[in-house]
């Protein structure tokens, strides 16, 4: 099964996402700020991380240029946020991630996201 780790401040919107991707069948564990998100990415054995660009303790860029080179190899990287500037995609992607995502965003296109991510392949 695919594990996916949805790491979001806001709680009713981290609710939404998991209950979108379990209704899907994935596996998903929840963080609710960049540093826990940091830790369980490192510990962890996940296929695809979500991040919310702006968390608290540590935002989804600082997470993503924190990740050991191992976990960047092996998780896909989502970064889903309100800055949705071209500025804002481009240092997310430099940073490292895979996908962007600007809010708000249809449940359906996230779904879609997902499932590209995975028809796509692995890292």
């Amino acid at each position: 099964m695919s594990k996916i780790l949805v790491a979001d401040d806001e709680e009713i919107l981290r609710m939404l996402i998991v209950d979108t991707l379990e209704d899907e069948g994935y596996d998903i564990d929840e963080a609710g700020d960049g540093a826990e998100a940091l830790d369980m990415l490192e510990k962890g054995d996940y296929h695809l991380a979500i991040l919310d660009y702006m968390m608290p303790e540590k935002t989804g860029i600082e997470v993503v240029k924190n990740l050991s080179n191992e976990t960047k190899t092996k998780t896909k990287l989502v970064m889903l946020t309100a800055k949705a500037q071209v500025k804002d995609k481009q240092e997310a992607m430099e940073a490292g991630a895979d996908y962007y995502m600007a809010k708000p965003f249809s449940p359906s296109d996230l779904v879609d996201m997902v499932n590209q991510a995975f028809t796509e392949g692995l890292k």
